[in-house]
């Protein structure tokens, strides 16, 4: 039974006009749409128009013959994939042999019985067909192994970042309390100490006014231990004690601050508190070597809102951009001498302002070393290693990228020129999305 919906349309390429007609009448009796040339140059050009889902194609033709046609759809990217039949009356082995040697699917020779060239049609074009469903389900599957790939590299990350993190915080937060213990021991005994020496500094003074002749072995005494230089100092190491232990308990909150735990939900956060406390974790690394003079640290906080934010993640972000930033000058240090790195001292950058829209705040973290190149900077937030082994897991801007862009819905750049520094930008919203 004839099947009257059409199944694909088939060039049929012959230099003979009753060949044409012929095979062109049972095609479309078949339910195919027929299209004819008379030649293969003629063939080439209709291609171009609308590609054919199968052809026909004659090899004895006037200009360049069937061969050549074939070859030169094989050689077109949009025309290599679809089946060429061979019609012709060369039975010979070596030209059926050249014939698939240039790609067709078939080789039928003339005369050819009708219902047997209908048959080897169908037959190519649901091979095609299968063929197109196959590779456009493992385009769909490979595309489906990409993207769960992504999210799997995505979890790992975020598992890095979390355990990382977490980690991190949980030895701060226990360090906090650590110094906090004998440090309120300490300030709680100032002010009695204090009040102890001033009593006993005040009943010397009452001796040596009622008794100002004591003799010559506590006379001796007096001149020995420099009595007058221990009135005199005394109190200053008291007051000196007192500032140093300010200086310890600032330092705890810092601690605290940089570890604080986040919730499920973004809370407001000054993130003046978060900067200020890793600078305070990372004091040591910026302070003066006997290789270095001190990295100094340029701040203008333009902006002194909160934002609603994961504080840890951001505290962490602080933290490997600041890092990074202490690394890279220290890596610009090797074979410089003291003096010219004095003559041209480190510096790390760091300013805060709102956005032009209003919508957000604008952090820049940046240094003045010899900064990074193109190919870098295209990689610098991707998930691999950029430190060489023993500096780290490499994974610092990666973390950083996902926790400003996928967790916080933010954007991170980065900006560098060789011998100009490198400036990263980030961009959070006010509010929480």
């Amino acid at each position: 039974m004839k099947d009257s919906t059409p199944t694909g349309l088939i060039l049929v390429v012959d230099d003979t006009p009753a060949n044409l007609t012929v095979m062109s009448e049972a095609l479309t009796d078949a339910g195919y749409d027929v299209a004819a040339a008379l030649s293969g140059d003629r063939a080439l050009k209709q291609i171009q128009h609308r590609l054919p889902d199968l052809i026909l194609l004659d090899i004895q033709m006037p200009g360049i013959d069937g061969f050549e046609t074939c070859c030169q759809l094989k050689a077109n990217p949009d025309a290599a994939d679809i089946p060429v039949i061979f019609m012709t009356a060369l039975s010979d082995a070596a030209s059926k042999v050249k014939a698939f040697d240039l790609g067709a699917v078939d080789y039928v020779t003339k005369p050819f019985q009708e219902a047997e060239v209908l048959a080897r049609v169908s037959t190519h074009l649901k091979l095609r067909q299968l063929t197109q469903s196959l590779e456009q389900q493992v385009a769909a599957r490979t595309q489906e192994l990409t993207n769960t790939l992504e999210t799997l590299k995505q979890s790992q990350l975020q598992l890095i970042q979390q355990e990382k993190f977490s980690a991190l915080g949980g030895l701060v937060a226990g360090v906090a309390h650590e110094i906090n213990n004998p440090l309120g021991f300490i300030a709680g005994n100032l002010d009695p100490a204090q009040n102890y020496v001033q009593d006993i500094l005040e009943l010397l003074a009452r001796y040596q006014q009622h008794f100002p002749d004591p003799g010559d072995d506590i006379g001796d005494y007096i001149e020995e231990v420099d009595l007058e230089y221990i009135r005199e100092d005394l109190p200053k190491l008291l007051v000196s004690m007192r500032e140093g232990t300010n200086r310890i308990r600032a330092i705890s909150r810092s601690l605290r601050s940089f570890s604080h735990a986040d919730g499920d939900r973004k809370m407001p956060y000054d993130l003046r508190d978060g900067m200020e406390s890793t600078l305070m974790i990372l004091k040591h690394r910026l302070k003066a070597t006997e290789d270095r003079p001190k990295i100094q640290v340029m701040k203008a906080y333009n902006f002194n809102r909160e934002v609603e934010c994961f504080p840890s993640q951001i505290n962490q972000v602080f933290m490997n951009l600041l890092a990074n930033a202490i690394d890279a000058l220290e890596d610009d240090n090797q074979g410089r001498s003291f003096e010219e790195i004095e003559a041209q001292p480190n510096q790390i950058f760091i300013s805060t302002e709102l956005s032009a829209d209003q919508q957000s705040v604008v952090i820049r973290i940046g240094d003045n070393g010899t900064g990074m190149p193109a190919a870098i900077q295209a990689q610098i937030f991707d998930h691999f290693t950029t430190k060489p082994l023993g500096k780290g897991t490499g994974l610092g801007l990666s973390i950083s990228h996902q926790i400003v862009v996928k967790n916080h819905q933010g954007t991170i750049e980065v900006h560098s020129e060789l011998n100009q520094g490198t400036k990263f930008e980030i961009r959070l919203p006010l509010m929480a999305p």
